[in-house]
């Protein structure tokens, strides 16, 4: 099994990467801010199930076939970026989406924010590319079966994802509670808008 050494220079080295900004971590933010709390809880288990289903495709193989096929790889990020200047050009055109509603009310609920967070991390492919680049890094095939090591440090990628963005989302519900009126909220609804669209550029961009 893998050394307790080995363990807590992974452990260094995830926390250190979650609590980087990255456009998970971004999503995540804006859909606080826009919708509240609970919205931006449920993108964060979104994008943790996404990173759940990378993980599964290098332990059996998957992404590796992904990242050996460059035309399949560039309809994966196309799509994704397109995705993601969708939510922002959405975003501009609900205008007044913050200003009047209740927290974690809206249209973007539960369903919608985790669906949202699941989508734009599996249509993300620089996180299969990272976890095909990054897991292996730590896996010692002395220590036993490596499967089984893949499926531990990726259950403790997801684990610590999951507790840094739920933290987030949290926070920025509570400021926006304070920011949902008049100007402000119309102003914070169109920075995240702008987000939304600029990570969407970002990863068409490459």
């Amino acid at each position: 099994m893998i050394s307790w050494t080995v363990l807590a220079g992974y452990l260094a080295a995830i926390t250190l990467l979650m609590i980087t900004p990255g456009p998970d971590m971004m999503f995540v933010l804006t859909n606080a801010t826009r919708y509240g709390a609970r919205a931006g809880i449920a993108a964060a288990l979104g994008v943790a199930i996404g990173e759940a289903v990378h993980v599964a495709a290098v332990i059996g193989g998957l992404a590796a076939a992904l990242t050996a096929s460059p035309g399949l790889f560039a309809l994966v990020r196309y799509a994704g970026a397109a995705y993601l200047v969708l939510l922002g050009v959405q975003a501009l055109r609900q205008r007044s989406a913050i200003a009047g509603t209740e927290p974690g009310v809206s249209d973007t609920g539960w369903p919608a924010s985790l669906q949202r967070g699941l989508l734009t991390n599996l249509l993300n492919p620089k996180m299969v590319l990272f976890s095909v680049a990054f897991l292996p890094q730590f896996v010692r095939p002395a220590a036993g079966d490596v499967s089984l090591q893949l499926l531990v440090l990726g259950a403790l990628f997801v684990a610590v994802q999951l507790v840094v963005d739920i933290s987030i989302a949290a926070a920025a519900g509570r400021i926006r509670r304070r920011l949902s009126r008049g100007r402000t909220a119309r102003w914070i609804n169109r920075l995240c808008a702008g987000v939304f669209i600029a990570l969407g550029l970002r990863l068409a961009i490459g």
